[in-house]
């Protein structure tokens, strides 16, 4: 089995690319995402474990691509082959992966008022709930609105900022970026609160063929 691992990872390997790079300029993607691709609260890296496999795919190419903005996943994601990207993403997608707790536990009062924006939204802002999009409990729909369930505040509340101010713009349609404009910061911080305390959601189907 040494022998296995000894040389560059494997194209389709997606298990052993997120552990240990793909031998060549692609770091392993556990360094930042977790051995299980439980995220790093602290420090806002994302939850990858339970993410549908096409939403993962799209958001390393537009990384790749440079249609997504971020200084340390764009290197990351073009050192990727498109093979490679398909099988860290049926990797993670596969994945059931405890929540790690946040560092620091938001107030009673913001996962409430996150919760009323969740499930109801602010109409006085033109405002929907959030689960219109990403479903109920932040199960996410399909390959286009991922599964907020169990991400933590911290990465929730630096996308929302993101797409506020501009420097995140590949969202279908701008979606988001219309959503987000219309966000105060203390409901930014209400619903990226709300959202952390859920129980992770279920993880996606693994497509036919994935090698895990």
């Amino acid at each position: 089995m040494a022998l296995l691992y000894s040389g560059p990872a494997r194209a389709f390997d997606g298990k052993n690319i997120a552990a240990n790079g793909n031998g060549r300029d692609a770091p392993a993607c556990s360094a930042c995402h977790g051995e299980q691709g439980e995220g790093r609260p602290d420090a806002a890296y994302p939850r990858l474990a339970g993410l549908d496999s096409q939403y993962l795919v799209q958001q390393l190419n537009a990384f790749a691509e440079g249609k997504r903005d971020n200084e340390t996943m764009h290197p990351i994601a073009k050192a990727l082959t498109p093979d490679e990207r398909q099988a860290v993403a049926n990797f993670y997608a596969g994945l059931t992966t405890a929540v790690v707790a946040e560092p620091k536990k938001a107030d009673d009062k913001a996962i409430a008022i996150g919760a009323a924006l969740a499930s109801r939204g602010d109409w006085s802002k033109g405002l929907p709930g959030c689960g219109q999009c990403h479903g109920a409990m932040g199960q996410g729909v399909g390959k286009t609105f991922p599964k907020l369930a169990g991400q933590s505040s911290e990465y929730i509340t630096s996308q929302l900022k993101a797409w506020k101010d501009g420097t995140r713009t590949s969202d279908p349609l701008h979606l988001m970026t219309g959503i987000a404009s219309k966000l105060d910061d203390k409901q930014v911080a209400a619903v990226a609160a709300y959202y952390a305390t859920l129980p992770a959601a279920k993880p996606s189907t693994t497509p036919q063929g994935s090698k895990l």
